[in-house]
C-alpha cells in the first residue's frame, strides 16, 4: 500500500513560504484567480497542494514559478521557507540602455553646486 501525499491549503503553504505577509492576503490572490496550480487557474484559497506541483503567480510585480517541494509545518525564519521550494522563474531580460544624449547630464554628477551655477553664468 502506497503511503499518501502529503498536502497542505493552498492559502497556507503560500503564507508558509513567505511570498506573502498574512494568509489573508494569500488567500485573496489565490480567489481573485492570479493563481496556477500545474497550469490551471485557481480560485479557492483551499485547494489543496502538496511536493511536485508548480505554482505560477504574480508577486510585486513579478511573474514567480515556484516547484513544491515540501509542505512545511509553521512560518519559520527565510532559509526554512525557502528549503520549502524551488524557484524556477526565468531570468529577466535586460533592458535596452538608453540612447546617448537622450538624457541630457550633468558632467560632474548630481545636483551643480552654488559655485557650479555661477560658474555656468544660471545664478
Amino acid at each position: 500500500m502506497t503511503e499518501p501525499r502529503p498536502t497542505i491549503r493552498l492559502d497556507k503553504w503560500l503564507w508558509h513560504a513567505r511570498f506573502f505577509k498574512s494568509r489573508s492576503l494569500a488567500a485573496g490572490v489565490v480567489s481573485a484567480g492570479k493563481v496556477r496550480v500545474d497550469r490551471q487557474p485557481v480560485s479557492k484559497p483551499a485547494r489543496t497542494v502538496g511536493p511536485g506541483d508548480v505554482l505560477t503567480f504574480i508577486q510585486a510585480r513579478e511573474t514567480r514559478v515556484v516547484r513544491i517541494l515540501a509542505c512545511g509545518e509553521r512560518r519559520g525564519p527565510a532559509p526554512e521557507a525557502q528549503a520549502l521550494y524551488e524557484d524556477l522563474t526565468p531570468v529577466p531580460q535586460e533592458r535596452p540602455a538608453s540612447v546617448e544624449g537622450a538624457n541630457p547630464k550633468y558632467e560632474k554628477g548630481g545636483r551643480p553646486t552654488k559655485k557650479d551655477r555661477r560658474d555656468m553664468g544660471l545664478d
